[in-house]
């Protein structure tokens, strides 16, 4: 039978190789890390919650996967190299098999983003995963909600609503089939955080932020904190052949505006940045696309349109919320 001290050893410590700037990491009563010269750590925090998060059905190398790759794409988001996470994990019971899985999901994810685990808790109870990461961004460069102005352009970094129409396929047994169904549910179970392109965005874009809980939500934390509004042009939103063969156009948009799980990047990018911003994304195989503007605070907020006109498109939900499924800020 596994206690703390032997599951933490066999699962999480004789774990890959570790950062150079990492010097004391598990095992010790704290952590220690060096933190490069004339650069600033940036420190994000996120809980996955069995029955909120996630279900029994979920795959436990998804669950490893996914608690890094949320905090990575906060990180992203801030235009930080990801350095260590701390994991704190709270178990029903000691479940080798479960574990092992979940380990090498976590592990996976850290490895191909050169992310060290450098310490967390282990303790009994409901199963939920915490884990706080750390990165670096030269002194002044990190990016943050509040640079938006009017006139700038709106962008995301790749295909929206995906993630949701998975999960809608797992839950829904009308839906739980078809050609796309394994590469919507890897969108929602192995989500890839925009690293690269976050540190690419440093001195580039004026705000942004990640798309967690829709870009509906998102956007509007990012347009209250720089005081500012946004049209977005429904016909420039990407998506991908899966949501087009899937759901009518309006039903698409719906699901593009406010799915949550998608791990993409909202940012702004002032003109004279566009031509900066496409060479520097020209070897990406999928470049930011510009879906909108930046315009003068106003209500609404966001104004809708469709080839250029303005376009009414009726929203029940606006975007994910723990306690009421409307806008809220998030942490």
């Amino acid at each position: 039978m596994l206690n703390e001290f032997s599951l933490i050893e066999q699962y999480f410590l004789n774990n890959k190789k570790q950062r150079p700037d990492s010097i004391v990491g598990i095992g010790d009563d704290g952590a220690v890390t060096r933190v490069q010269p004339n650069h600033d750590l940036v420190t994000v925090t996120d809980t996955m919650v069995n029955g909120v998060h996630f279900d029994e059905s979920t795959p436990p190398r998804a669950i490893g996967h996914k608690i890094v790759a949320v905090n990575l794409s906060d990180l992203a988001a801030m235009g930080a190299e990801p350095c260590w996470i701390s994991l704190a994990l709270t178990l029903p019971d000691a479940d080798e098999t479960w574990l092992s899985e979940f380990a090498a999901g976590l592990h996976e994810i850290c490895q191909y983003y050169d992310c060290t685990l450098i310490g967390g808790d282990t303790t009994r109870g409901p199963l939920t995963v915490t884990v706080t990461a750390q990165g670096q961004v030269p002194a002044g460069e990190a990016i943050t909600r509040s640079g938006a102005k009017p006139g700038d352009w709106l962008y995301v970094s790749g295909p929206l609503g995906d993630a949701g129409l998975g999960l809608d396929m797992t839950q829904q047994a009308d839906m739980a089939t078809g050609p796309h169904l394994q590469r919507l549910v890897e969108r929602l179970y192995y989500p890839h955080p925009r690293v690269a392109l976050g540190q690419t965005l440093r001195n580039v874009a004026g705000a942004c932020i990640d798309i967690s809980d829709g870009l509906l939500a998102d956007l509007q934390h990012l347009l209250s904190s720089s005081g500012v509004a946004a049209d977005i042009e429904l016909d420039k939103i990407p998506l991908s052949l899966a949501m087009t063969e899937t759901l009518s156009q309006d039903a698409a948009y719906k699901k593009a505006l406010t799915a949550g799980d998608d791990y993409e990047l909202c940012f702004t990018v002032e003109e004279h940045n566009r031509g900066r911003l496409e060479t520097l994304t020209a070897h990406l195989k999928n470049k930011p696309i510009c879906i909108g503007r930046i315009t003068q605070l106003r209500e609404p907020a966001i104004q809708f349109k469709l080839h250029g006109e303005v376009y009414e498109l009726p929203l029940e939900y606006q975007g994910y919320n723990h306690f009421n499924n409307s806008v809220t800020a998030k942490d």
